[in-house]
């Protein structure tokens, strides 16, 4: 195939992280898929906030009045799914929920935006639109932090011919753990 593992495996995380840094990268926006607790598949699209390479996390913010932060708490196993440029990533992991009370949400929010800090401040998601009041404190205790552990990636290039593909495996740790070339 085209690249060694290690290459491939940094040339993700760098898109990745591309993807965080920069609101019109590829990655920029990426579908979360999960099960809830009545066992319905659910996806949605989220905004990528931050990537630690080393760890192998990505993280995403979310209002913690939303039915995704309860399914969330439920089961953790995720997908996070992302194409551009021809190119599918698939990442398999966990998710770790961060309330408007610990360290990561606090921090987090001290990089948002004003304006982005009062989207949490609107109804609870998923509410009727005729329940129209704002949140008590601008929005800060329903912020929450997704931080998503990747512990697989599935890489895969789109081609008119020679279509490839490639499997990442990750320890806890974060390390890449074993590659291997599969048919697509």
């Amino acid at each position: 195939m085209s690249l060694p593992p290690e290459e491939l495996d940094r040339d993700c995380w760098n898109k990745l992280a591309s993807g965080a840094d920069a609101p019109d990268a590829g990655f920029h926006f990426l579908t979360l898929a999960s099960v809830d607790a009545l066992g319905q598949p659910q996806a949605r699209t989220l905004v990528l906030r931050r990537v630690d390479r080393l760890r192998r996390t990505l993280e995403f913010h979310t209002d913690m009045r939303s039915p995704k932060w309860q399914a969330l708490a439920f089961n953790p196993q995720v997908t996070v799914l992302g194409y551009c440029d021809k190119t599918q990533l698939r990442l398999q992991g966990t998710i770790t929920l961060h309330g408007a009370e610990s360290e990561r949400a606090e921090a987090a929010w001290q990089r948002l935006s004003p304006w982005t800090q009062q989207t949490y401040a609107g109804p609870t998601p998923g509410s009727d639109v005729d329940n129209e009041h704002n949140a008590a404190g601008g929005g800060k205790g329903n912020f929450g932090v997704l931080l998503f552990q990747a512990s697989l990636l599935d890489w895969c290039r789109l081609a008119r011919e020679n279509n490839q593909r490639a499997l990442l495996r990750y320890s806890a740790s974060g390390s890449l753990a074993s590659a291997q070339w599969i048919n697509p």
